[in-house]
């Protein structure tokens, strides 16, 4: 079985961001993150209502990198503090030496390549640190802008499933990719 230490909390760094933890003071972000309609139009998941469930959803992260279970970026650029996005490693299977990748960007930084850069720097990280095997993506089918982001990074689809997904009223169907270890081929 895998061993995963998260502690302390490792910032990463690339050309032009610093990943770093994610703190109180970015709550009004992170609820900007979690319920502008076009972050979350592919996310399905409920939005965030309020700073206080900003405030919530920072302290389950955090919480998370101590019991070891999942680690939550918040993506910054070189010389600035405020969050621009966030990119995280979670639903480990420790057993499988797997994990979950997921992630929202401002639309005020799509296409440029930040997400590309920050996804680069977290993929190293599970595979050459946390010893990872496979990294799992799953998305909305109709996200094609992370389905691009995903395969520029090598990830394949292994699975497609209908209505596998019950939210909000209606089953709703899911993509899943995978990338195994570079090094592990």
């Amino acid at each position: 079985m895998l061993d995963i230490e998260l502690n302390p909390f490792t910032n990463l760094e690339t050309e032009r961001l610093i990943l770093r933890e994610v703190r109180e003071t970015d709550a009004p972000e992170i609820l900007f993150f979690r319920s502008d309609d076009t972050i979350m139009r592919f996310l399905d998941r409920e939005k965030l209502k309020s700073e206080d469930e900003a405030l919530e959803y920072i302290a389950n992260t955090r919480k998370a990198v101590l019991e070891n279970e999942g680690i939550n970026w918040g993506i910054c650029l070189k010389g600035s503090e405020k969050l621009i996005g966030t990119i995280g490693l979670w639903r480990f299977i420790k057993a499988n030496h797997r994990a979950e990748i997921g992630y929202s960007l401002h639309p005020d930084y799509w296409n440029k390549g930040l997400m590309s850069e920050a996804m680069k720097v977290v993929l190293d990280y599970g595979f050459q640190t946390l010893k990872l095997h496979s990294i799992e993506a799953n998305i909305n089918p109709k996200n094609d802008a992370s389905r691009k982001l995903l395969e520029k990074h090598g990830f394949v689809q292994e699975a497609y499933f209908r209505g596998d997904y019950y939210f909000q009223g209606e089953f709703l169907d899911s993509v899943i990719f995978s990338l195994i270890d570079p090094d592990a081929r």
